[in-house]
């Protein structure tokens, strides 16, 4: 017996006919993908149905491409420590980042079987207090919660805002290249999610130079889907997603940014255990690589973890 979430029938629709999720066929494939897992020695899987059905959906049902998927998964957070390891979200230092509320889903969607909204806030962290690798870090817990809890952002997909009111030269400082490009390739080559839209608010002067550093490490598809809406013209992305759906700070009906902070706070210190199986149960053991299995993490890195350079679609 599968056990999962049952969809909404919005997002059981959208499943069927973006993702060709067939019902009938669920058990199957699992049992197919957990035969698959048990083959491969180098890697340590989890292996629940909601989570493995997360990857399913984001390679719209392969089964190949579900097991790159996962190769690449667990390949490529071995090879970012500052982003993956101590994820303890009852660390003083960590928790009161996440206490800012730097990157926040946001509770209601335009419609049942509609895509969830990343509100991402980089002026709401103290720069000479934390570090742009904590906030990914923080982002990356978020989005392990999100994989497995949340059929809009596995089904419908995910509309990232950037709002870069009050950003400041310190924090343009520590968003260096090489972690932007990590939490890119991350977040494209990785994570099962679909990321469908991003818009950027309330740029500040310079904000061109960062855009272009950034345009370079994401794909042409992901480029077609960012839009800039220059300085403070904020309405022009309220002509796209609806103003209710944010903040009341932003003149929406979701509440507050505390209200949805406290949330989250609460969110992801329930998931301590959670962090701290994954960090010492899973993950992958190049030693025990078999031969004929090829290592992705050659083509990503160069032989000291350095990135080559790359075309991702």
């Amino acid at each position: 017996m599968v056990k999962m979430r049952d969809l909404c029938p919005e997002l059981a629709k959208l499943a069927r006919e973006e993702l060709n999720e067939d019902p009938g066929r669920i058990e199957k494939d699992l049992e197919t993908l957990r035969e698959w897992i048990k083959k491969q020695p180098h890697l340590r899987v989890r292996t629940e149905d909601q989570f493995l059905v997360s990857f399913l959906r984001g390679c719209k049902w392969s089964l190949e491409r579900t097991k790159e998927k996962i190769e690449d998964f667990y390949t490529l957070r071995s090879q970012m420590p500052e982003l993956m390891d101590s994820r303890n979200p009852l660390e003083e230092s960590l928790r009161n980042l996440i206490r800012c509320g730097v990157g926040l889903p946001l509770p209601y969607t335009e419609k049942q079987g509609g895509p969830r909204i990343m509100l991402v806030r980089p002026a709401a962290y103290d720069p000479t207090l934390n570090t742009f690798a904590e906030v990914l870090k923080v982002g990356n817990m978020i989005n392990d919660i999100l994989l497995v809890e949340d059929d809009n952002v596995m089904v419908a997909g995910q509309i990232d805002v950037l709002d870069l009111a009050n950003v400041t030269g310190n924090h343009f400082l520590q968003m260096n290249p090489g972690l932007v490009r990590k939490v890119t390739l991350l977040t494209q080559k990785a994570y099962p999610m679909r990321q469908i839209g991003t818009h950027c608010i309330n740029t500040p002067p310079g904000f061109e130079t960062l855009f272009n550093m950034f345009k370079g490490f994401v794909s042409e598809k992901q480029k077609s889907r960012i839009h800039v809406h220059a300085g403070s013209h904020i309405d022009e992305m309220f002509q796209l997603i609806p103003q209710r759906l944010f903040p009341a700070e932003y003149g929406g009906n979701a509440g507050t940014i505390a209200d949805i902070v406290d949330f989250w706070e609460k969110k992801l210190i329930s998931y301590a255990d959670w962090f701290r199986d994954d960090e010492i149960l899973y993950g992958v053991d190049n030693g025990k690589r078999v031969s004929d299995q090829k290592d992705n993490s050659q083509e990503l890195f160069g032989p000291n973890g350095t990135f080559r350079a790359l075309n991702l679609d």
